[in-house]
């Protein structure tokens, strides 16, 4: 039940799906997705602080740097499905496919530019 709970209540901000959502084909650096959200670094660290806790993330540390990245398949069941869920259900979201727009403008940049 807890890790259920956890899962959910992730979910349940916009901007913790959406930063969810953009790691859903790739490893992303927190300051792309500073730049993505365009929320503060203090933000964006809590909302990933909360996706990871559920653990519904992963995340690593390579310098200054922190990576995030899908949970894998070592992640509980609940996290896994609610992964899959949320991508299913948003594929077609104006919101996330905007983002998916954003993101490839962003990818375009280094990492430390992006910071």
């Amino acid at each position: 039940m807890r890790e259920f709970l956890a899962a959910a209540q992730a979910l349940s901000d916009r901007n913790r799906v959406r930063a969810l959502l953009a790691l859903a084909d790739r490893e992303l650096c927190v300051c792309q997705i500073i730049e993505l959200l365009a929320l503060s670094p203090s933000t964006v660290s809590k909302h990933m602080s909360i996706l990871k806790q559920a653990r519904l993330v992963e995340g690593r540390k390579d310098g200054r740097w922190v990576f995030y990245r899908l949970a894998g398949d070592d992640a509980p069941t609940d996290a896994r499905e609610a992964i899959a869920w949320a991508r299913g259900s948003l594929s077609r979201d104006r919101d996330i496919l905007q983002d998916r727009k954003s993101l490839k403008t962003i990818l375009k940049k280094m990492p430390a530019a992006a910071c």
